[in-house]
């Protein structure tokens, strides 16, 4: 019986585009992809479509490196954020975890000077 090989989907969300890289337990890089690689350009890779495409083709890969089960992790405010767990979802794989880690400034960066009158 083969082992269940367990991996991490880290999905980053930006404006501009959807990155998409699965990793195994011990952090090496088995898969990735991104809108532009799947031969997305311009304002197109930054669609809800062009993120489903990569997700699809990078969970499509690990599979066949024998991952079966993931853990999700989603940063960045993009609008491929609901389309990539929805592509997950649907490619079959088994969804142990799902975590969000936008990064998120505790104070932000120091203010604009005091406007002069």
């Amino acid at each position: 019986m083969m082992k269940k090989q367990i991996g991490k989907v880290y999905v980053s969300a930006s404006f501009n585009n959807t990155l998409v890289s699965v990793c195994d337990e011990k952090g090496n890089i088995l898969v990735w992809s991104s809108s532009g690689a799947v031969g997305f350009k311009g304002t197109r890779r930054s669609t809800p479509f062009a993120a489903t495409t990569a997700i699809e083709t990078a969970m499509t890969k690990a599979k066949d490196k024998g991952i079966s089960e993931v853990e999700i992790y989603i940063k960045g405010p993009g609008a491929g954020r609901d389309a990539a767990l929805r592509a997950i979802k649907a490619s079959g794989l088994k969804i142990s975890l799902i975590a969000d880690v936008t990064p998120m400034p505790h104070n932000g960066p120091r203010p604009k000077k005091k406007r002069r009158a």
